[in-house]
């Protein structure tokens, strides 16, 4: 039987929402041109595998904008969860084992939802 944790709402609102500025920054970073600065495209079949990129226009001021304020929210939710009072309450395995399921605490089990 896995153990719970009873973890602070602020806690799990953090982790909320640094899985959400992650998903977001991701879907945004595959979005934009391969390079942040406009570049011509290549073809390298010298290495291990060939790697080729099409030309890059860049990313525009605002796009460069919103990933870095992504980015710095990213970090501070990081810093919020990772320092949170909580885990003073915890030692060795069991701050391991904690921290863990706090990544998953939000996931809907299966007798959570009602199928609709």
């Amino acid at each position: 039987m896995a153990t719970t944790y009873d973890f602070p709402s602020d806690l799990l609102a953090g982790q909320e929402e640094l899985h959400q500025v992650r998903a977001e920054l991701s879907a945004l970073l595959k979005r934009l041109p391969w390079s942040v600065e406009p570049l011509d495209g290549f073809s390298d079949d010298n290495g291990w595998r060939k790697v080729e990129r099409p030309a890059s226009p860049g990313w525009t001021a605002d796009e460069q904008a919103e990933v870095e304020k992504l980015r710095q929210r990213e970090h501070e939710l990081a810093v919020f969860v990772s320092t949170h009072r909580y885990w003073s309450e915890l030692s060795g395995a069991e701050r391991v084992w904690a921290r863990s399921a706090l990544k998953h605490a939000l996931e809907a089990s299966p007798e959570d939802s009602d199928g609709d």
